[in-house]
């Protein structure tokens, strides 16, 4: 039996895809999902952590030593965020997981990746090359092994003008994935 997800937090990395983060967040909450969004440096360039916070209603969260969700100083960010029901990458670049299969934790995201037990799900976007480079496919290997769950990018134009795999798969089909498991 499965356990019901309702606390989300949605990491959101450095791609071009970062703006539709934006919609992952409302298919959520549509869904009766209260999310927490955590950021890269990499996914400010592409979206603003103001966005983010006016639609899910809560801080964002980026910097490693940020204080705990109730702003107290004793408390840290990612051990409480860690309590999620599910943490989301989406969308997730080949930086982020190779961190992740790495054991590599620089950065709140990456933290907050090794201190939970929840489910984690990595919706990966990127160029066709970059996706299907051996490395980076090790790397989801690596992940999978572990029980992290992959919704798989789609078919589609890309940033670089080329249409190939890596296309972030669409927001209800990242939602589904999540609330089926």
């Amino acid at each position: 039996m499965s356990r019901k997800i309702n606390k989300i937090v949605l990491g959101v990395t450095g791609s071009i895809a970062a703006y539709k983060a934006a919609d992952i967040v409302r298919r959520f909450q549509e869904n009766g999902c209260d999310v927490t969004v955590v950021m890269t440096k990499g996914a400010a360039e592409f979206i603003t952590p103001l966005t983010l916070a006016t639609l899910s209603g809560k801080n964002v969260y980026s910097d490693m030593f940020a204080r705990g969700t109730d702003g107290q100083a004793w408390e840290m960010g990612h051990i409480e965020l860690s309590k999620a029901d599910a943490i989301v990458v989406a969308p997730a670049t080949a930086n982020i997981i190779g961190k992740m299969a790495n054991g590599l934790a620089d950065d709140f995201l990456t933290t907050l990746f090794i201190a939970s037990r929840a489910p984690i799900f990595v919706a990966p976007s990127m160029n066709e090359n970059m996706y299907k480079n051996a490395f980076v496919q090790a790397n989801c290997q690596i992940l999978k092994k572990h029980g992290v769950k992959f919704i798989e990018p789609v078919k589609g134009k890309l940033a670089c003008g080329i249409v190939g795999v890596g296309h972030l798969a669409d927001a209800d089909d990242i939602v589904r994935a999540v609330l089926k498991d």
